[in-house]
């Protein structure tokens, strides 16, 4: 059809090589793995059009600290700190509330470390935000890492519970988990990390699953990182996932 007789709240295609849907950039989470804030920063900026969330990980928040969230907080940016924080409660509270000040919307924590953990990031993330008068981060229960090549269904049941019980947020799973987690969906955010377009290199990761079929299978927010930004054309690999996703709901 041509864009001169498309019909009402229909999108041309080409309208992505500006910006994304609201609806599709909402979902989108850009993986920013560097060491280098100013490059992170860069990054950031020049697919912001595309990507609603930016995660900051081990790598970066090594790099430049808390710095490396409340930057992208104020760009515009919601941020998902990626941390996995696992340790002794007292010492996972500590880290918690001083990143519940930081404007995070969203932080990792492993469900492994088991429920007094889970309750003391909740809470000490809620504690840090109230000092300074923000918004608590959602806390992401990691349940098995995208680079387990299997994942038990009692496992994943149990974590999931135990994200609800502690008060989590959300949890973060990979695509094949998420027919498991169904029952807590009302419950839980599911942040889906491991995503690939189709025929893409899967690189490290085990467990992966095209944009559409994350989407399709219940994910609320999909971490994309090499898939656009080891492409050769970062820009245009993101309006191919935006084209993908948009086709694929139409």
């Amino acid at each position: 059809m041509a864009e001169g007789n498309m019909a009402e709240g229909e999108t041309s295609m080409t309208d992505f090589r500006d910006s994304a849907p609201p609806h599709i950039r909402d979902a989108l989470c850009l993986v920013l793995d560097v060491d280098d804030l100013v490059a992170a920063r860069r990054t950031a900026a020049a697919l912001a059009p595309w990507f609603g969330t930016v995660k900051v990980g081990l790598e970066l928040f090594s790099a430049a600290g808390p710095d490396a969230v409340t930057g992208f907080v104020e760009a515009g940016f919601r941020v998902f700190c990626d941390l996995k924080l696992h340790d002794i409660p007292n010492t996972v509270g500590s880290a918690a509330r001083v990143l519940g000040a930081s404007g995070a919307s969203w932080v990792t924590v492993h469900t492994a470390g088991g429920e007094a953990m889970l309750r003391a990031a909740v809470e000490s993330m809620a504690d840090g935000a109230s000092r300074v008068g923000a918004e608590a981060p959602g806390v992401l229960g990691v349940t098995v890492l995208t680079s387990d090549q299997t994942a038990g269904r009692q496992m994943l049941e149990d974590r999931c519970e135990l994200a609800v019980s502690t008060g989590c947020a959300g949890i973060v799973c990979a695509a094949p988990d998420l027919p498991v987690t169904d029952p807590w969906a009302d419950r839980l955010v599911r942040v889906v990390p491991g995503i690939r377009m189709p025929g893409g290199d899967i690189h490290d990761q085990s467990r992966v699953a095209t944009p559409s079929d994350a989407l399709d299978a219940g994910a609320d927010l999909l971490v994309v990182g090499r898939a656009v930004t080891a492409a050769p054309d970062p820009v245009a690999a993101a309006v191919d996932l935006v084209t993908h996703l948009a086709g694929h709901r139409s």
